[in-house]
């Protein structure tokens, strides 16, 4: 759906239904009433979405919008589905500026050599933590149609390294959890503590960021990118991280500049719809404004557009698609509402 028609669409969507709306309780949060007032019909518009849960909207560290919708509570936890993968390379990042990990330079064989199969494609030692962050690996793709194929086998690791190449190594985007499940073994072996402990410990400044359930593989490795859970809140704190440079409101720097700078860089496109891609995050122009976003199936989405220090989170069902069906593009039409009424 073009820009334009999820704009028309969110535009003429009826204002009859009533929503119910949630601040945090503490009044220093909120900003002007004016923008709250600006937001307001936009949000109430939001309520024809079936599947949406929550949108939550933060403009210079200040919450000015908390909506629940179809039922639905602020605090509920919600399974961020790929939204988490956002979440693994922080962590990455982390690991890199305390020296647990060299560099995304680095290459995978220099801790996953172990896991390799025999005789492996010499492909494998061309392929580096960066690769694997921004979907360049070559690996083929644990996602799709061969999810259920990978989860099922005995060793997520194993299987996606030995499933062979679909294409060469910094080629073109081959979107795959299991890139990003690689990416948790690495920190596991990097640095001798599980990716839940290491989130738990390195993210334990930023209040209100917690990570709930989270699935494990086999081994006991937790699934990087996918089946997580999170509150809408979380995910906000998270965002509000990253657009403050990697600085908590309380001065704590815990992701450094220069990481955020190199994720947020474009090293190719969206097989979805050509939006570019850094490392892990995806990146296009709304209502003029470059914006950088996770996204999770069935519309879990972490917005960030640092020109506007505005931060925007909104969750739905997690068991309905949003990229065959246009609800994707229904949320992005929100998106460029929130910004131009902010």
């Amino acid at each position: 759906m073009k820009r334009r028609t999820a704009l028309a669409l969110i535009a003429s969507l009826p204002l009859a239904h009533s929503v119910r709306a949630q601040s945090s309780g503490a009044a220093s949060a909120l900003a002007s009433p004016a923008t709250s007032s600006r937001l307001d019909p936009v949000l109430r518009q939001a309520q024809e979405l079936a599947t949406l849960k929550t949108v939550l909207v933060s403009v210079d560290g200040r919450r000015v919008a908390e909506r629940a919708y179809n039922g639905n509570a602020l605090n509920g936890s919600v399974n961020i589905k790929s939204a988490s993968k956002s979440v693994v390379s922080a962590l990455v990042g982390m690991a890199i500026d305390r020296k647990v990990l060299e560099s995304a330079d680095q290459p995978i064989a220099s801790v996953l050599r172990s896991e390799f199969p025999q005789n492996p494609d010499p492909r494998l030692e061309r392929v580096t933590i960066g690769n694997l962050l921004s979907m360049q690996s070559g690996l083929a793709r644990m996602s799709g149609p061969n999810y259920g194929r990978w989860v099922a086998s005995r060793n997520w690791v194993r299987t996606a390294l030995g499933s062979g190449f679909d294409g060469e190594p910094g080629g073109g985007m081959l979107y795959s959890t299991g890139s990003t499940h690689l990416l948790s073994a690495i920190l596991t072996k990097a640095s001798g503590k599980n990716t839940l402990a290491l989130a738990r410990e390195w993210f334990r400044p930023l209040d209100d960021f917690r990570i709930g359930a989270w699935d494990r593989d086999p081994q006991g490795i937790y699934l990087g990118g996918n089946q997580m859970a999170m509150t809408a809140r979380s995910l906000l704190a998270f965002g509000e991280l990253y657009r403050n440079g990697g600085v908590t409101p309380s001065g704590d720097r815990l992701v450094s500049q220069g990481w955020i700078d190199q994720s947020w860089t474009q090293r190719t496109n969206s097989v979805f719809n050509g939006d570019g891609y850094g490392y892990c995050w995806f990146m296009r122009d709304m209502a003029g404004e470059k914006t950088i976003y996770a996204w999770g199936f069935g519309g879990q989405m972490l917005y960030i557009v640092p020109s506007r220090k505005l931060s925007v989170v909104m969750t739905s069902r997690e068991d309905a698609p949003s990229a065959r069906t246009g609800y994707r593009d229904q949320l992005h039409g929100l998106m460029e509402s929130i910004i131009q009424a902010v």
